[in-house]
């Protein structure tokens, strides 16, 4: 049993909820690491938004989230959990992401049932395929993989065609095998409630800052049955406030004296990266006189 799949059932038998925050990069997966989280969710809004400064509408393609993931999971020793979009295609696509996601270093590979391109799962104007051709895919997801990576599926159905259906759609997805079950973009506390009273498994949910899901709390959400929680995008945007207010200060004073409290300290910048680890290899491997 893989790391990630222990960390899961316990916390889920002992009905707990795991939080999991989201990193757009390598330093940011160090910082969710040392803080002392079980997981990272490898973001793909987040991807989206940071590295190429792009909308989250499936502009970004599977080599490249391939890749990011492969930097992250050098970095960090913890489970990382991979917002795989659409699969990239139909199930055949499914099957090679999880093939590659799996090299990369994914513990769990998510993906969902929107019409390709995707959207971000609190915008409007979602589509949704066939409830059946998403039952394949999971499928393909299961069969593809080569170890005990984790397969997530999500329904979108809920902001499409109501909660009743993506009720329905969990139950389906399950069936075709996913180990965690994600119903994207409930609207109510009552809606976050049917989820897992309703369809039997394990069950993520997506807090979103300003988004259609109402924020509620780690123990509240264990309560009502969820066993993780992801903060997709926190981090980012944290980090773009931080930036912004720095910056800020440095065109209008023309100096960051000020805001070095806003920083990290050149020491633990350098701990992050592990300059000290580099720097004994460095003296092992130095040539001999």
């Amino acid at each position: 049993m893989s790391a990630l799949r222990e960390v899961v059932a316990a916390a889920k038998a002992e009905h707990q909820a795991l939080v999991v925050p989201g990193a757009t990069d390598a330093i940011t997966a160090r910082v969710i690491e040392q803080l002392g989280f079980a997981a990272v969710y490898v973001t793909g809004a987040g991807l989206a938004n940071a590295r190429f400064g792009y909308p989250d509408i499936g502009l970004v393609g599977m080599s490249e989230v391939v890749d990011h993931v492969a930097a992250i999971a050098e970095s960090i020793d913890i489970p990382l959990i991979v917002d795989a979009d659409t699969g990239y295609g139909n199930a055949l696509n499914v099957q090679r992401a999880v093939r590659l996601l799996e090299r990369a270093g994914a513990a769990a590979i998510q993906i969902e049932d929107q019409v390709a391109p995707k959207r971000c799962g609190h915008f409007d104007g979602k589509e949704v395929i066939e409830a059946e051709e998403m039952v394949q895919k999971v499928r393909a997801a299961v069969d593809a993989r080569r170890s005990d990576t984790l397969i997530i599926a999500r329904t979108d159905a809920a902001a499409v065609s109501g909660i009743d259906e993506a009720l329905e759609r969990a139950h389906r997805y399950r069936e075709a095998g996913a180990d965690v079950l994600f119903i994207e973009a409930p609207t109510s506390r009552d809606d976050l409630a049917r989820i897992p009273q309703e369809v039997p498994g394990t069950h993520v949910v997506n807090m979103v800052e300003g988004g259609r899901t109402p924020l509620m709390g780690q123990q509240e959400l264990a309560a009502l049955g969820f066993t993780l929680i992801v903060y997709a995008n926190s981090a980012m945007r944290a980090a773009v406030f931080g930036v912004r207010a720095v910056l800020q200060h440095l065109r209008d004073e023309g100096s960051t004296v000020g805001v070095s409290g806003q920083l990290i300290t050149w020491e633990e910048r350098q701990a992050l990266v592990q300059k000290p680890r580099y720097d004994a290899l460095e003296a092992t491997y130095r040539a001999k006189e």
